[in-house]
């Protein structure tokens, strides 16, 4: 299990979701939240299940894009003076062994981590690690 009271120092930079990926979602939420009213309308006027059902349909596409939206905000990379700190699991820079073409952040002795394609900004992210890997890697 990791330690979560590693002293990582002071904030360097945050890498979020993406803001196409955030307008992707805004649009599958205004639009199924549209339609399920709409639906629930004309069910209201034409009293046939079918409308109820697609209502429902609707609303469930709503409800699941909403819950992934707020469970995708915890997706946050964060770059500290000594280390890196990905969904609570923080890193310090000699700890790390390598990173890989894919996005994999390959740690001593742990799982490895993979750092989703939606984080904003990704490729600088990769050089600033690969940048206080090699650094951590000359003082050692």
């Amino acid at each position: 299990m990791p330690d979560s009271n590693k002293n990582l120092g002071k904030l360097v930079a945050v890498y979020g979701i993406a803001p196409a990926y955030l307008q992707r979602v805004v649009f599958i939420v205004v639009l199924s939240f549209v339609f399920f009213l709409a639906m629930m309308f004309t069910f209201y006027i034409r009293q046939n299940i079918v409308y109820f059902l697609l209502s429902s349909a609707f609303l469930a596409v709503y409800l699941v894009t909403l819950f992934s939206w707020v469970m995708q905000r915890r997706n946050v990379v964060t770059v500290h003076e000594k280390g890196v700190n990905y969904k609570k699991r923080p890193i310090l820079w000699h700890e790390i062994d390598s990173l890989n073409g894919t996005g994999t952040i390959l740690v001593r002795g742990e799982k490895p981590i993979v750092v989703p394609s939606f984080i904003s900004r990704r490729e600088q992210l990769f050089e600033t690690i690969l940048k206080k890997i090699d650094a951590s890697n000359t003082t050692r």
